[in-house]
């Protein structure tokens, strides 16, 4: 009877410490959650086979902006509490600093880009292609395609340069 007893004993010693353990990796990963999700977001959810295309027209210029519209949002909304940032043991300002913060933050998510771009994670990055009746034109409603009616009726469309302009 006391073996068993003892027995029982070091289980629970073991489940104790398998739930020490535990709560000591979910202590180590909850401050880490919002980076996490970042990059969760920027490398599955985001098809950059699309968007480096639109960034090589330009579109890194919208990116800017927004960089440095948050940058300012950000400094504003929440300064540091005593006014310095600390990084890498240099005390820098508060615009600054967050300047660091949304410059990484970026970085990451481009780095993102290139790791979903490269393949390296295989079919969890791949987005299906779509179509262009894929958009819920069932063509009965009056105003799809195939409908009978042109699209090109003096508004300009066929000269309008746009992206869909072709599909019409």
């Amino acid at each position: 009877m006391e073996s068993l007893m003892l027995v029982l004993q070091s289980l629970l010693n073991v489940f104790t410490s398998l739930l020490a353990l535990a709560m000591a990796i979910v202590m180590a990963i909850v401050p880490w959650l919002p980076v996490l999700a970042w990059v969760g977001f920027w490398l599955f959810a985001v098809n950059w086979n699309k968007v480096f295309p639109i960034m090589w027209r330009g579109g890194f210029i919208g990116v800017l902006l927004m960089m440095f519209v948050a940058v300012l949002v950000w400094g504003a909304v929440a300064p540091p509490v005593d006014g310095k940032h600390v990084l890498l043991t240099l005390s820098v300002g508060n615009y600054f600093g967050k300047f660091v913060y949304v410059t990484m933050l970026t970085c990451i998510a481009l780095l993102c880009g290139s790791a979903q771009l490269s393949g390296a994670f295989g079919s969890l990055t791949e987005f299906p292609e779509e179509s262009v009746d894929d958009h819920g034109h069932d063509g009965d409603h009056g105003h799809g395609h195939g409908d009978g009616h042109d699209h090109h009726d003096g508004h300009g469309h066929q000269d309008s340069g746009h992206m869909y302009a072709s599909a019409h």
